[in-house]
């Protein structure tokens, strides 16, 4: 038997290809290496997918600046719940393929997760590929680290219950943080949440299970880590801090929670990710979704595999 979509999103796959047909209208799936067609194919729908869930009313969102590496200033949005009681924290990084994406869009799911686990979160425009190649998103993403243990006294925070998360792109980035905090002596990341992460360069042999389901496709990846890392891409001098399935030695990196779905592009380096930090001796709790894509809990939020993914984030999240 070959593997199949869940029928719960596969109905929501076609409901929002209904509903993003005005926004994508004329706009064919792009070529490999066109990254401004991905920024008009992709945008619209996780802006739609986003939409389609409520926005919680007792979150509160508030902007700061900070000073990246480079002297650039970078924006950091704060979510807390109303009431909520201070300790811990995560620091956030939205997915996009390190080409797309911004923190707006990804307001309705960070709001939803502080509102149902009660932790606060610092989510972080860190600045996009190929404008800004490696290593400028990772130091934009250490800075904000920073700037969240240099502040937490006044925020409420526990330094020592400091995590970081993210999705697709994003899991990668708080993958290569851990990496490079170990690199750098701190400052201490004290668990990481990477749900579905991009975390390997180098080419990968298409799987014909999964191509009729990818939503991020192969050519997708084909596209995004040169923009990230240029010609040096799939090449035998890229760093973990870069793409994090490079690593070798994963001592003393922070507990994981990883999670992919079986039917997803990153599937397979996920599961080696997670081997390679338990084989190290690095608490990890890993999840594969039986017939679920790449963003299956953004299109299908309603779906009995969304539903429970979901549960189990926020359940990790109320435990730091």
């Amino acid at each position: 038997m070959s593997l199949s979509l869940d029928p719960e999103i596969a109905e929501a796959l076609a409901l929002m290809a209904d509903a993003t047909a005005g926004a994508t209208a004329g706009t064919a799936r792009p070529e490999v290496g066109d990254i401004e067609g991905r920024r008009a194919f992709w945008e619209p729908i996780i802006g739609a997918a986003s939409n389609a869930q409520p926005m919680p009313a007792d979150v509160t969102m508030t902007d700061h600046t900070v000073t990246a590496a480079d002297g650039a200033q970078i924006t950091v949005r704060w979510y807390v719940k109303d009431g909520a009681t201070p300790g811990s924290a995560v620091v956030f990084f939205h997915g996009g393929g390190y080409i797309f994406g911004h923190i707006d869009l990804f307001d309705g799911p960070v709001a939803r997760y502080v509102a149902a686990s009660g932790v606060p979160m610092l989510s972080v425009e860190y600045r996009r590929a190929p404008e800004f190649p490696f290593p400028t998103p990772l130091e934009d993403a250490y800075a904000a680290l920073r700037w969240l243990h240099d502040r937490a006294p006044e925020l409420g925070v526990d330094r020592d219950r400091i995590a970081v998360m993210g999705d697709s792109a994003g899991g990668g980035v708080a993958a290569a943080l851990a990496i490079l905090t170990r690199e750098r002596g701190g400052p201490k990341i004290a668990h990481q949440i990477l749900i579905m992460p991009m975390l390997d360069d180098r080419p990968t042999t298409p799987d014909p299970h999964i191509e009729p389901y990818a939503l991020w496709s192969y050519d997708d990846s084909r596209t995004a880590w040169p923009a990230l890392l240029g010609e040096a891409a799939g090449g035998p001098g890229v760093p973990p801090t870069a793409a994090p399935a490079r690593l070798e030695d994963a001592t003393g990196l922070p507990p994981a929670y990883i999670e992919v779905g079986q039917l997803d592009v990153f599937r397979d380096e996920d599961l080696a990710y997670a081997a390679k930090l338990s084989r190290a001796g690095v608490p990890v709790e890993f999840h594969l979704h039986p017939g679920a894509p790449h963003e299956f809990d953004s299109i299908a939020f309603k779906a009995d595999v969304a539903q429970r993914a979901t549960a189990d984030r926020v359940r990790v999240l109320t435990s730091l």
